[in-house]
């Protein structure tokens, strides 16, 4: 396979000095909490199909899933224990308790769920430095209920899942195209575990890592910065005519604006002293912009922000047009 063929645990060791030590930040924020694996297996109820009152697939057997999966293929390796992050929570009560107010209800009486579930799983022994900063293996997934209609009878259920890179010095996620499926339509556990090999199988993580480097290579000026935030936040406004034949850019004008702060302020991938910005710290600017995403819209951000660096990395490199730079 690839994805073992290509890298080794020996191959990219780093000096500990070379190492960039981040904190211990959260890979999404928004409006999220962390939970343990245990407190969605005994704290938590599974969704249903209202009207054949089937399970769902719950949060905590996707996460099982594809924890199996990784200790599967990643024999050779450590894999580290799932980080769950979860929010817009669902309450409810039991059936006893109907009709009590809400001041009156006992713990036990109380149910809930989260609307939508995030998770991550390293594989710590597969990295490499960028740019002084360490990125390590990591894949994981998305379920948000929101996208389901449960009011129906049980159909084919729809599953986000990623396989990339974390920059452990800021937790930002870098994620490419063939290391993401944005829908996954699975009918049973079984198919969730065979789309989820077939997803890290199909990942090219050298070409990934390669393509990352690339970006230290080339520089926006402060000029070519300002027009770039200009136009982005142009983007929105276009009209269809003129959007349809552009790379989309996902970041909403908050997010935006907060890349434009961290230019000038941010710790690690600020503007150098002429004003200029590598594509690798533009990129990074980007991914931690989308940690204020919504879980339901992380990934695909995560995925644009790469496909736009790569966009102006090549424009730079081959000395050709696009739209943002124009």
């Amino acid at each position: 396979m690839e994805l073992l063929q290509t890298q080794n645990r020996h191959s990219i060791i780093v000096p500990q000095e070379e190492i960039v030590v981040g904190t211990n930040k959260a890979f999404i924020e928004a409006n999220t909490l962390e939970v343990s694996l245990s407190h969605l297996k005994t704290d938590c109820t599974i969704p249903v199909f209202s009207k054949d009152n089937e399970c769902t697939i719950s949060h905590q057997e996707f996460i099982g899933t594809a924890y199996d999966c990784a200790k599967s293929i990643f024999s050779d390796y450590a894999v580290s224990m799932p980080e769950v992050r979860v929010s817009h929570i669902v309450k409810g009560r039991i059936p006893s308790a109907i009709g009590k107010p809400v001041k009156e209800l006992k713990e036990h009486e109380k149910t809930i769920y989260y609307e939508r579930m995030m998770f991550k799983i390293e594989i710590p022994d597969v990295y490499e430095m960028i740019n002084g900063n360490l990125v390590k293996l990591t894949l994981g997934g998305v379920r948000a209920y929101n996208q389901e209609n449960l009011y129906s009878k049980k159909t084919f259920e729809k599953f986000k899942f990623f396989i990339g890179f974390q920059n452990m010095v800021c937790c930002n996620m870098c994620v490419t195209s063939d290391g993401y499926v944005g829908e996954m339509r699975v009918g049973s556990l079984e198919d969730l575990k065979k789309q989820i090999l077939e997803a890290i199988g199909s990942y090219q993580m050298q070409y990934h890592l390669e393509s990352m480097k690339a970006l230290t290579k080339h520089k926006l000026s402060e000029r070519q910065f300002a027009q770039l935030i200009g136009r982005c936040r142009l983007y929105n406004y276009l009209p269809k005519k003129e959007k349809v034949e552009i790379l989309p850019f996902l970041l909403n004008d908050g997010q935006i604006n907060n890349v434009a702060r961290a230019y000038y302020e941010d710790d690690s991938f600020c503007r150098e002293d002429n004003g200029d910005i590598t594509l690798w710290n533009f990129f990074n600017l980007l991914t931690s912009s989308n940690k204020s995403s919504y879980i339901d819209t992380f990934l695909d951000r995560s995925l644009n922000a790469h496909e736009i660096t790569q966009a102006l990395s090549n424009s730079l490199n081959n000395r050709t047009s696009v739209w943002y730079l124009n």
